[in-house]
């Protein structure tokens, strides 16, 4: 057996490799905890059914509260583990709802959202979590973990409620995008969702997200990102001469892969963050 893991906070990210054929009874973990199998076979019985896996399926194991029992043939799993209660603050729709997300299904809602799933899973492992410089900025670890659980609401079957309420639309009034703004703005250096940017504006998240949809026709992240983008910009323009780099910079507001903070900083300012760092110094 080979395990490696990296856990950041709620999550954990884990791969593993058997050479082996076994079966282990589980109890309840608490946790769920979504797997991608790269190669071998292996069979999860729970709540009376069986379910099957082969290389390139990505599933669900089993719910927090349920025991199960799993038979694994000599197979490499990729497997995140996720506390219930993240998964609740990222889908959470409004303060009055008191029942937390269940998850309805155990495989993959499509082929393209179990190959979202793979790819996120893949960024994140690869350029972000096994990263300790990255890792050190809080912004990048907690984007890194509302992405990942904001991809397996994407991915898997659930109970999350997204469509805006009556009340949604009628508080969706520019008061409360200016109170979001506010918020976002004295906060962009710390790690905030859209839940803290709702809770901030008195309303529930799918108001918040209709009013900047309604008046600024965007959302209440992305912008975030722009503010984020923005605050980018000025330490490019104020850095101290070989002290600070991109990359630096980039994660200091939450970009964990410089790549993707190029091509957003290219688009939004038509010239690159390396432009702008060598154009505050002379030749």
């Amino acid at each position: 057996m080979r395990l490696t893991s990296v856990a950041m906070g709620p999550v954990r990210l884990d791969q593993l490799e058997f050479r082996m054929r076994f079966q282990a009874n589980v109890a309840p973990v608490r946790r769920y905890v979504f797997g991608q199998l790269i190669s071998g076979r292996i069979r999860y019985d729970s709540d009376g059914e069986e379910r099957e896996y082969l290389a390139g399926d990505v599933y669900l194991a089993a719910q927090p509260d349920h025991s199960f029992t799993a038979t694994v043939e000599d197979s490499m799993i990729a497997l995140a583990t996720i506390d219930p209660t993240v998964i609740d603050h990222v889908a959470q729709t409004g303060p009055g709802r008191p029942e937390s997300v269940r998850f309805t299904g155990y495989g993959a809602i499509s082929p393209r959202t179990a190959q979202a799933w793979k790819s996120i899973y893949a960024h994140l492992h690869e350029d972000v979590l096994t990263n300790p410089e990255m890792m050190a900025h809080p912004l990048v670890a907690g984007n890194a973990a509302r992405l990942l659980v904001a991809t397996a609401l994407a991915t898997f079957p659930n109970t999350a409620l997204t469509d805006p309420t009556i009340e949604d639309r009628h508080d969706a009034h520019p008061q409360t995008l200016r109170r979001a703004i506010a918020f976002i703005e004295a906060h962009a250096d710390r790690d905030i969702s859209a839940t803290d940017i709702a809770r901030a504006a008195s309303v529930t998240v799918r108001t918040v997200q209709l009013a900047f949809r309604r008046h600024l026709g965007t959302t209440p992240m992305a912008h975030l990102r722009r503010v984020r983008l923005d605050c980018a910009r000025a330490e490019l323009r104020a850095a101290a001469l070989g002290q600070d780099t991109v990359t630096q910079i980039a994660a200091r507001w939450g970009y964990g892969r410089p790549s993707v903070f190029a091509a957003h900083y290219r688009a939004t300012y038509s010239e690159t963050p390396s432009q702008t760092l060598r154009n505050r110094w002379p030749a």
